[in-house]
């Protein structure tokens, strides 16, 4: 009898989206403090384009010598758990996978990882919304934390990419810091981004004490910081160089529990956005690549294997 396998996407030759394959790889028990979840939702991030696409393979990101798996972000429901583990099986977890160099990530059927890497999700908050939580909520914390405290007669923060789901937490959460938030989107996203309580443009001029710029907007988002003020970038090493005594800084995101446990609570009773704009199947991964690397979307892509 041959052994059990599930299916997972990965990219051994990075080329963009035509270059994600769907493998079939031996299904593996866990260890001591590991558990082993189904993945109901995976969340397509421009992070996964940039590994498809070869980004993270050329600046030595990744070694793997045959392929390298997709996806940080997911949320399921545990169907194992190894020795020492205090989880139940059939908990629903949301959990996040960081890291480049790996066999597969979580565009897959199911996943081995850390107990201490997930957290439960409440059944008052879907698992394909729970997908979209980590990731993104854990990068717009850290951004925030990044700016830190507003100067008592100052903080005016401007925020690009407001309506899209890192910048419409950055919103939120920069609120709750002290600064006066104003989102720059499309015109048809006002509604949403002053629902969120901020104030609105799609056309910034300079002068802002600081900028988060999930849009990626770099050198044109950094002309818009006044002197002496802050500049916080999604991509390290990717951002402007600083000038006129800007401060500008990077997110890295890393897995945090406590947090992240928060954002999903605060996800379920609708005071933090989780939004999907689609669900596909595990197959269709190299279209929802595509179609988010268009831009524009307002909520992710959602891979249910």
């Amino acid at each position: 009898m041959s052994a059990a396998t599930f299916r997972t996407a990965v990219v051994r030759e990075p080329n963009g989206p035509d270059s994600i394959e769907i493998i079939d790889v031996p299904v593996a028990a866990p260890g001591p403090g590991q558990i082993r979840v189904a993945i109901a939702a995976a969340t397509v991030n421009p992070t996964d384009l940039g590994v498809a696409a070869g980004f993270f393979h050329k600046i030595g990101l990744v070694q793997q010598p045959e392929h390298t798996g997709l996806g940080w972000e997911f949320a399921g429901v545990v169907d194992a758990v190894g020795p020492g583990v205090d989880l139940a099986a059939d908990t629903r977890v949301a959990g996040l996978v960081v890291g480049f160099d790996r066999d597969y990530g979580t565009y897959a059927e199911q996943i081995v990882v850390a107990a201490a890497d997930v957290v439960p999700v409440s059944d008052g908050l879907d698992l394909l919304a729970a997908a979209t939580v980590p990731l993104n909520g854990l990068a717009a914390l850290h951004a925030v934390d990044l700016l830190g405290e507003p100067h008592a007669r100052a903080g005016k923060l401007l925020v690009t990419g407001a309506a899209g789901a890192v910048g419409a937490n950055v919103v939120v959460l920069a609120q709750e810091r002290g600064w006066q938030v104003t989102g720059l989107a499309r015109v048809g996203d006002e509604q949403f981004v002053r629902g969120l309580g901020a104030d609105f443009t799609t056309h910034a001029t300079p002068g802002w004490d600081a900028v988060v710029d999930p849009a990626q907007l770099n050198d044109a988002a950094l002309s818009l910081v006044r002197d002496e003020g802050a500049y916080v970038g999604l991509r390290p090493g990717l951002g402007p160089r600083a000038e006129r005594g800007i401060s500008v800084t990077s997110v890295v995101t890393a897995f945090d529990g406590t947090r992240l446990a928060d954002l999903l609570t605060r996800a379920a009773a609708g005071s933090l956005p989780a939004r999907v704009h689609a669900v596909v199947p595990l197959d269709k991964a190299a279209t929802a690549h595509r179609a988010t690397a268009e831009g524009g979307l307002r909520g992710r892509y959602v891979i249910c294997p």
